[in-house]
């Protein structure tokens, strides 16, 4: 039987800058950009209950909260710090998977500390990033990536939740299926129209079924509602796209991105690339709107072709015409599953 812990960082940016300033303790703070067109990365406690969240526009987040305080990042901070938290995490395994600056799954099955057991050795890595850090963090520990990891957000901040393994099938039965890892809410609302709303309304359904209905997806449903995972905890995570994007000073028409604008990204995208070196199998294209909706589109492709990319932009733009255009993205991918793992928006939400 496995043990996985999952390590969370509570807020983190917002908890490194109140570390750095105390002053900022008892005041609801984000961070971000602090303009007409920003957009915040994350947020304190104190701000969250005002409304404000991560991804949130600056001028939006101002008007549900107006003594919100915005402070820039400091990402050469944020990195310093999530290498100290990754040492302390080395202490008891080498086998860890970051995520992102502020979270991993760690492997903790042949740690002999503590006698083995995975809550106490949780407990004492918190301990310690406390103590060295002045951070908190909170841990989901149970047999698999899937239950750790939502165990993580249940007690939140400064937590920990413990699924064992007699517990599993009890503890996912309970969740609603939105908080199943890739179910967003285009998928939420295709389950809602079959009666899906909780994972335990999927049980009856036959992985036959699900696959049909819901494609790869209705297959990983079949097995998550199960508690299965057999996904390993991974040291190397290997990327799977390269992208880059930009967002204007000011909402624009489909019309509007011409050569010019696009000869740039692909500059950029290509100083990427040279870095990568890898085969090419996809081209990915992303569009923000001016109501913060996202569209995505790819297509198989041996090689980059910017001519293609500002076709496909043009395609996804005809399926919202009412809408101005935000934010535009262009990358290319290396594998089957290099649309799931398009990260444009550079860890702005997962903070």
């Amino acid at each position: 039987m496995r043990k996985i812990i999952h390590i969370d960082m509570d807020c983190y940016y917002a908890a490194v800058e109140m570390r750095e300033n105390p002053e900022l303790k008892n005041v609801p703070i984000a961070v971000g950009g602090d303009t007409e067109r920003g957009v915040l990365c994350t947020s304190n406690y104190l701000a969250r209950q005002y409304g404000v969240r991560s991804a949130m526009s600056s001028r939006k987040a101002k008007l549900l909260c107006p003594e919100l305080q915005i402070i820039p990042m400091q990402m050469s901070l944020y990195k310093s710090i999530s290498n100290q938290i990754r040492d302390i995490f080395r202490q008891y395994t080498d086998l860890i998977e970051p995520l992102s600056l502020d979270e991993a799954y760690l492997d903790v099955s042949d740690c002999s500390l503590f006698g083995g057991s995975a809550t106490l050795i949780a407990q004492d890595i918190l301990n310690e990033i406390f103590k060295q850090t002045g951070l908190t963090a909170s841990a989901g520990v149970s047999v698999n990536k899937f239950i750790a990891k939502v165990a993580s957000d249940f007690n939140k901040p400064n937590g920990m939740c413990v699924v064992p393994p007699h517990k599993v099938i009890e503890f996912v039965q309970k969740l609603p299926v939105k908080a199943i890892p890739g179910v967003g809410k285009v998928m939420q609302q295709k389950l809602k129209d079959f009666g899906i709303e909780n994972c335990i309304d999927l049980e009856p359904f036959t992985i036959t079924e699900l696959g049909q209905k819901f494609g790869k997806m209705g297959v990983s449903l079949f097995n998550r509602v199960r508690g299965i995972d057999e996904r390993q905890v991974c040291n190397h995570r290997e990327a799977k796209t390269t992208s880059v994007e930009t967002t204007f000073e000011q909402d624009i028409k489909i019309e509007q991105v011409n050569a010019e604008l696009l000869d740039k990204l692909s500059i950029r995208l290509h100083a990427r690339l040279e870095k990568e070196n890898k085969p090419i199998t996809k081209l990915q294209v992303k569009l923000k709107f001016d109501d913060f909706i996202s569209k995505t589109k790819e297509t198989q492709h041996g090689h980059f072709n910017l001519d293609l990319c500002h076709e496909m932009l043009v395609e996804l733009a005809k399926q919202r015409p009412v809408h101005k255009i935000r934010l535009i993205g262009i990358g290319v991918g290396y594998g089957k599953e290099a649309i799931q793992q398009m990260q444009l928006f550079e860890q702005a939400s997962s903070a």
